[in-house]
């Protein structure tokens, strides 16, 4: 399963009402560690499929969106549970960082 591409439209649906833990990526086109990251993400979204969402909102397409959370820096993960920020990140990270807080998410 890929990302899901999030905009200010589709953010409430696709995050604040999921089912399941929403995982959304803030980046920017223009943002190195952003494209470094994206490998990861990906890979995320493939490792956590079916228990996972994994979202990416371009903070200069979502500008709402990420005036809404305080994006000050991308690239910026920020995991959701039940409509509610469960946990922030800000900066690179890595792989296994990631998925101890997601499976953590889990429990």
């Amino acid at each position: 399963m890929s990302e899901v591409i999030l905009t200010d439209e589709n953010f409430e649906q696709e995050v604040l009402q999921a089912q399941e833990p929403v995982l959304v990526d803030f980046w920017a086109t223009w943002c190195g560690p952003c494209r470094m990251l994206a490998p990861v993400v990906e890979e995320l979204a493939s490792e956590f499929a079916g228990k996972v969402k994994v979202c990416k909102l371009d903070v200069d397409q979502g500008m709402n969106t990420a005036g809404k959370y305080q994006i000050s820096s991308v690239p910026t993960l920020i995991a959701f549970k039940n409509g509610q920020i469960a946990f922030q990140a800000v900066g690179l990270q890595s792989k296994d960082a990631l998925a101890a807080k997601l499976n953590e998410l889990l429990k």
